[in-house]
């Protein structure tokens, strides 16, 4: 197997089996769970880079404050998309998480016409109406936003965007972002040992393990990730990145006995169909561009001869 799809489908797996993590830390707070994955995040990449012995990205971050505050603001959704989803799962609601992951990709399409002012292609279009439509259907069916879903999706997508923005390697970009929410995390965690309410210290000794060791869960996978996702072609990684909803899907339905009724197979298979055309689509428009690419490509380097 390629190397570049081992380590992307191992990073999907981990973020898709990650709610077992999660569960077992079912007794404490989603707060404290959060606080602790920022900090051991953080001491885990310090850890990394004083290894590599590699600053030499401290320095456009000291010339260039705007992707300084591009990263706070990465941070920030970062954080936002760790504490919806941890209080997702621990609270019942995997199958409305798995959602958002599914509707992330067209979020993020979404958002590239908004913010971006990119234009769609005809399928693409279909694509993000059927999500709307099956989520307005959720909606109207069970009488409420599926929030969860949306925060997930928009916090991720958004999240998305500012790391493009942010122009770091990925260990960086996660230490500067940890870093950025370094402060409300020690607050947090301080104030709960000073109440006698903090888990970490003082529950059994697997939950203690699970909370500092929070650190790798989120790291790992996210380097395995990058790793990954530089050696396959984006029409892969494309593909790949489904793993991890569906993966969180079958935990909640199979596992997790979560609700998941009429209403909520209907709402689900039309947003299904709306990510088949929109995975269909856009490998269709890749082959094409390709194959037009090709002859231009082969006929220029001739020329060079």
């Amino acid at each position: 197997m390629n190397r570049g799809i081992l380590y992307g489908t191992t990073a999907y797996v981990v973020w898709g089996l990650s709610p077992i993590y999660w569960k077992h830390l079912q007794g404490v707070s989603s707060l404290e769970i959060i606080a602790n994955r920022v900090l051991w995040s953080f001491v885990l990449v310090l850890i990394v880079l004083l290894f590599r012995k590699q600053w030499g990205w401290l320095h456009r971050l000291r010339y260039d404050p705007k992707m300084l505050l591009t990263l706070g603001a990465a941070a920030l959704l970062l954080g936002l998309n760790w504490l919806t989803y941890v209080w997702a799962v621990n609270s019942g609601f995997v199958v409305e998480a798995s959602l958002g992951y599914f509707i992330t990709p067209l979020v993020s399409v979404a958002l590239g016409v908004i913010i971006l002012r990119e234009r769609l292609r005809p399928w693409q279009w279909v694509a993000i109406a059927l999500a709307a439509c099956g989520v307005l259907y959720l909606t109207i069916a069970y009488g409420s936003l599926p929030w969860i879903s949306l925060i997930l999706a928009f916090s991720f997508g958004l999240y998305g965007y500012m790391k493009k923005r942010g122009r770091l390697p990925v260990l960086e970009s996660l230490g500067v972002e940890t870093g950025w929410l370094l402060i409300p995390t020690l607050i947090v965690l301080i104030v709960m040992q000073g109440q006698n309410t903090a888990a970490l210290g003082h529950a059994d000794a697997l939950s203690n393990i699970l909370l500092i060791g929070s650190g790798v869960m989120t790291a790992v996978p996210l380097l395995m990730f990058a790793t990954g996702a530089r050696m396959i072609p984006l029409t892969v990684l494309g593909i790949l990145q489904f793993i991890a909803p569906t993966l969180q899907f079958l935990l909640g339905v199979f596992v997790y006995d979560e609700p998941f009724n009429i209403i909520r197979l209907v709402g689900f298979s039309i947003i299904w169909v709306a990510l088949i055309i929109y995975v269909a689509e856009n490998f269709a428009h890749r082959r094409t561009r390709h194959a037009v690419l090709a002859p231009v490509s082969a006929g220029a380097g001739r020329g060079s001869d």
